[in-house]
Order: C-alpha cells, then structure tokens, then sequence
C-alpha cells in the first residue's frame, strides 16, 4: 500500500492500490486490526475514483454536425 494521500492519488494509481486491498482482505489472512484499516483505506480509495470518474463523465462531450457535415460545436453527452 502507498503512504500517498489519496486526494493526490490519479485515477489509476487510486484504482491499483484499490485491486490491492480488496485482494488483501479476500485473502483472509490480515489480522483484524490490518483489516480495518485496510477496509477505510478501500473506502476511500472507492470514493476517489468514484468522484474522478464522475468529473470525466462531466468532460465528455459529443460533436455537433452541421448541415453541411461539418463539426458546429460540442454539448455535454446526457444520461453516461
């Protein structure tokens, strides 16, 4: 597990480190004190990428066309 704060963390360095845990804790072999802690870090490490995932989701946008074929313009993409 990294010592980086996770507001630090980009998406795939948050998500790695999220496969990590949940593999640690599937394992069943972390003593419950270990697992705790390990299961607020994966908490937060969820919301994290949960939230980054939002804000891309926000950036997308889909090209307008013209009548002519050409691009005019962009507008956000609905319901993604």
């Amino acid at each position: 597990m990294s010592d980086t704060p996770v507001a630090e963390m980009s998406f795939e360095q948050a998500m790695a480190e999220l496969q990590e845990v949940v593999g640690k804790l599937e394992a069943g072999d972390v003593p419950l004190e270990a697992s705790i802690t390990l299961y607020e870090r994966g908490a937060e490490l969820k919301a994290h990428c949960e939230a980054k995932l939002k804000a891309a989701q926000e950036k997308v946008e889909a090209i307008t066309m013209g009548e002519n074929g050409a691009p005019t313009g962009t507008t956000p993409v609905e319901g993604l």
